[in-house]
C-alpha cells in the first residue's frame, strides 16, 4: 500500500529502524500537507494513505487531488485540521490516536507552571547578559497557589494528581467527573474556576464548539496577576484578548505549546510566504503570536508537550495498528 507520512521528524525515524513494515511502501515527507505543496502525478494517482500532523492543513482543494485516497491517519487526537465533510462525503476513513501524552503532556505542563511562577527564562537570560537583579525573580510556592483545570480527561486528572503532590488547590471545570481525581480537587464551574484560580491550565480538545472557549469576557472575570498555561490547542483561547491582558498586567505570564493556525505559526520563514494559504484571522494570529515572542513574561513552545520517546512510539504503533485493524473492518480510533 502506497502511504506518504508528511511532517515526519528525525525522532520518529528510530521506530522505522526497529520495525518492519513490509506491508507499506513509505515515502517520508517532512513538510506538513497543504495547498502549497507539490508532488508528482505518480503520488496523487496512487497513493492509499496518508499520514499527517497536526501542522498538516488538509483542505478540500488538497484533497480532492488523491485519486485514490481511502485513509488519513493523523498522528495526533485532534483532528480539525482534516475537512471532516469532504472526508464523509468521498468515503475516506479518519484515524487518530488517543491518550498518548497523557504523561508527557502533564509532565509538561506542570514544567512551564514552574518556569512562570519562578521566573526561570528571565533569571536565565539576564543570567546571560549579565543584568542579574534577584528582585526581579522573587516566586512563591506552588502549595501558595489555586490552580484551575479545564477538562479533566487523562491529561487533566494527571496534572490534578501532581498538583495535589505540590499541595495546591485544586479546582477543575469538566463536562464530566473523573473518578480517579474526586477526592482531591472540586468540580466548579467554568465561571468559578476563573473567578478563583491563580493558574489556569487547558486540557480540553478543541472540536469547533468551544473555539475562543477563553476570550475576552472570560479574561475579564478572572483574578489580576493571573497565569496561563495552554497544553491543548491553540484554537481555544483568543490570542489578541491574550495579548491585551498581558499589556495591562491582568494576566502575570503565559505558556503557550500550541497556537491558533498552527501550520502558519510554526512555518519556517516569514509569514508573507503562507498568508495566501490562510484566513484573516490566521494572519492576525500568526502577527500576534510575534509580538508575544518579544515579552519576558510568555513562553512559546512549538506544540512538544507530547514530544518524548515513549510518546512518539506509542502513536507511530497506534498508527499503523489503526491502519491494519481498517483492512480487516474494524473502527479502531476511526472519527469518520
Amino acid at each position: 500500500m502506497k502511504m506518504l507520512m508528511f511532517d515526519f521528524r528525525e525522532s520518529e525515524k528510530d521506530f522505522f529502524n526497529t520495525n518492519e513494515l513490509k506491508d507499506f511502501d513509505i515515502t517520508f515527507i517532512k513538510s506538513p500537507l497543504n495547498e502549497k505543496i507539490k508532488l508528482t502525478e505518480e503520488q496523487y494517482n496512487e497513493t492509499v494513505i496518508l499520514s499527517v500532523f497536526t501542522t498538516s492543513d488538509l483542505t478540500e482543494k488538497v484533497l480532492k487531488k488523491f485519486k485514490n485516497l481511502r485513509i488519513i491517519s493523523t498522528r495526533s487526537t485532534a483532528y480539525s485540521h482534516i475537512d471532516i465533510d469532504y472526508c464523509i462525503k468521498h468515503n475516506i476513513a479518519v484515524l487518530n490516536v488517543e491518550q498518548y501524552g497523557r504523561t508527557a503532556v502533564a509532565q509538561f505542563a506542570v514544567a512551564l507552571i514552574l518556569s512562570l511562577i519562578r521566573n526561570i527564562l528571565p533569571s536565565y537570560f539576564d543570567m546571560k547578559n549579565h543584568t542579574v537583579n534577584p528582585t526581579k525573580y522573587e516566586g512563591r510556592i506552588l502549595s501558595s497557589y489555586t490552580i484551575g483545570i479545564i477538562g479533566c480527561g487523562s491529561i487533566g486528572s494527571a496534572v490534578a494528581k501532581i498538583a495535589h503532590f505540590f499541595g495546591m488547590e485544586i479546582l477543575i471545570h469538566s463536562y464530566m467527573k473523573n473518578n480517579e481525581v474526586t477526592d482531591i480537587c472540586n468540580f466548579v464551574s467554568l465561571d468559578e474556576l476563573l473567578e478563583k484560580s491563580d493558574i489556569i491550565s487547558l486540557h480540553v480538545p478543541y472540536d469547533g464548539d468551544n473555539y475562543h472557549m477563553i476570550g475576552k469576557e472570560e479574561f475579564n472575570k478572572m483574578k489580576d496577576g493571573v497565569f496561563i498555561v495552554n497544553t491543548a490547542r491553540g484554537e481555544l483561547i483568543d490570542i489578541k484578548a491574550l495579548y491585551d491582558n498581558l499589556v495591562t498586567g491582568k494576566v502575570k505570564a503565559a505558556a503557550l505549546d500550541v497556537l491558533e493556525c498552527e501550520f502558519i505559526n510554526t512555518h519556517h520563514g516569514e509569514i508573507s510566504e503562507v498568508i495566501e494559504l490562510t484566513d484573516t484571522n490566521c494572519v492576525e494570529s500568526a502577527f500576534i503570536a510575534q509580538k508575544l515572542f518579544k515579552m519576558n513574561n510568555v513562553i512559546l513552545t512549538p506544540h512538544i508537550a507530547y514530544n518524548t520517546v515513549e510518546a512518539i512510539n506509542y502513536i507511530l504503533n497506534e498508527t499503523f495498528n489503526n491502519i491494519r485493524d481498517h483492512f480487516k473492518g474494524m473502527s479502531t480510533n476511526r472519527v469518520c
